[in-house]
C-alpha cells in the first residue's frame, strides 16, 4: 500500500517520502480500516517537525483522524464488523495519510451516517475539542458570549458552531476578508478581521463593556493578552493551543484583580483518563450533525500526492475550515 513517512524531521515538503510499504496486519483489540478520507491537522506539521509531544520513532506516518471502512477484524475487537464506516484515529506510527491503518477497537466511533466520508473525517478532533473545551472545560450556558480566535480555521470554525448550538452569541475573530465571510456563514454573529480591526475595542463594543465571558483560544501569544483585556467578570479563557506559536505568560495576580479563570484543555487526555466523556461527545456530535446544526467546513480536498503542500499551507495559516485528503 502508498504511505506518506516522515524520513527526518523538517517542515512538511522536505520530511515526507511517499512509500510502498506493507498493509498492516491488526492485532488484539484492532481494526484493520481501509481510509476513504483524512483530515489535515496542525499537529500533523508538528509531528513533522518533531514538536509534537508525541514522537514516534522515525520513519513514521502522520495524519492523526479519518474515516474509513473496517476491512478486518484482529482477535477479541467485538461489536465491529467488516464493511462499517467509522472514524476516529489510528494508531501511531501508522497515521492515516495511508491507504490502511489500525485503529484500537475501544477507541473508533460510527461515522455520523449524514456526513460525507471527508466531513465524517473533519468531525472528530476538531468537534471534540470544542465541544468538551465548551461544554466540560468552560461550562458554557445558554445567553452568554463566546470569543472564539480563528474562528475560519479547523478548531475555531468548530467552536463557532458548537458555540451557536449551545445557544451562545458568538464573536468570531478571523484573519482577512475571505476568512471572515466563512465566519459569518458559519453562523457568526459579530466578525472580527484583526488585521483591520481591534478586537479588544469590538468585544467590549459589542458587550456593551461587559466583555466575553467565554474566551475559545488555539492561538495564544497576543490572541490571549488581548483576550485578558475583554474577558467578562467571573469569565473563563479557555486555552487550547498556540498556533500563533508563542506561548503566553499569564500575569496571575490579572486573573485575581479581573476574577476570572484560566482553564487548559488537552482533549488527548480525555482518550487516557475518561473515555467515557469522549464516547458522550461523540453521541452528542452526532445528534447535532444529524440534526444539522453542526457541518465541518471542509475547503480543500486533496489527493494522496497533494498532502505536502496541504500541511504546508495548513502550517502557513492560510487555510480555512479543513484540508481533507481524500482517497
Amino acid at each position: 500500500m502508498k504511505a506518506w513517512q516522515v524520513t527526518e524531521l523538517a517542515e512538511p515538503r522536505k520530511a515526507l517520502r511517499l512509500a510502498e510499504v506493507s498493509r498492516p496486519e491488526p492485532g488484539p483489540g484492532q481494526l484493520l480500516v481501509r481510509v476513504a478520507a483524512s483530515a489535515l491537522n496542525f499537529p500533523d506539521v508538528l509531528l513533522c517537525l518533531g514538536l509534537y509531544q508525541i514522537r514516534p520513532p522515525l520513519p513514521f506516518t502522520p495524519g492523526l483522524e479519518l474515516c474509513g471502512e473496517i476491512a478486518g477484524l484482529g482477535e477479541g475487537a467485538e461489536g465491529w464488523t467488516v464493511g462499517e464506516r467509522v472514524i476516529g484515529n489510528p494508531i501511531l506510527p501508522g497515521g492515516s495519510f495511508a491507504e490502511y491503518v489500525l485503529m484500537d477497537a475501544l477507541d473508533t466511533f460510527r461515522a455520523p451516517s449524514s456526513l460525507s466520508d471527508e466531513a465524517a473525517a473533519a468531525l472528530h478532533i476538531a468537534y471534540q475539542t470544542a465541544w468538551v473545551g465548551l461544554h466540560r472545560r468552560a461550562h458554557i450556558q445558554p445567553g452568554e458570549t463566546l470569543l472564539v480566535h480563528a474562528g475560519a480555521g479547523g478548531v475555531g470554525s468548530a467552536a463557532v458552531q458548537v458555540g451557536k448550538a449551545a445557544g451562545a452569541r458568538v464573536i468570531a475573530v478571523v484573519g482577512g476578508p475571505e476568512k471572515a465571510d466563512a465566519a459569518t456563514k458559519l453562523g457568526a454573529d459579530v466578525v472580527i478581521d484583526r488585521r483591520a480591526q481591534d478586537f479588544v475595542a469590538v468585544v467590549k463594543e459589542a458587550t456593551e463593556g461587559r466583555g466575553a465571558d467565554v474566551v475559545f483560544d488555539p492561538v495564544g501569544g497576543e490572541a490571549y493578552t488581548g483576550s485578558a483585556k475583554c474577558v467578562a467578570f467571573e469569565g473563563r479563557i479557555l486555552v487550547v493551543g498556540f498556533a500563533g506559536g508563542a506561548v503566553p505568560s499569564p500575569a496571575l495576580n490579572h486573573a485575581l484583580v479581573k476574577n476570572y479563570s484560566i482553564v487548559g484543555l488537552h482533549w488527548g487526555l480525555y482518550r487516557e483518563k475518561d473515555p467515557a466523556q469522549v464516547a458522550a461527545a461523540h453521541a452528542e456530535l452526532t445528534r447535532l450533525a444529524d440534526s444539522g446544526a453542526i457541518a465541518p467546513l471542509v475547503s480543500g480536498r486533496l489527493t494522496l500526492g497533494e498532502v505536502p503542500d496541504g500541511l504546508t499551507s495548513l502550517a502557513a495559516g492560510d487555510t480555512i475550515g479543513r484540508l481533507v485528503l481524500v482517497l
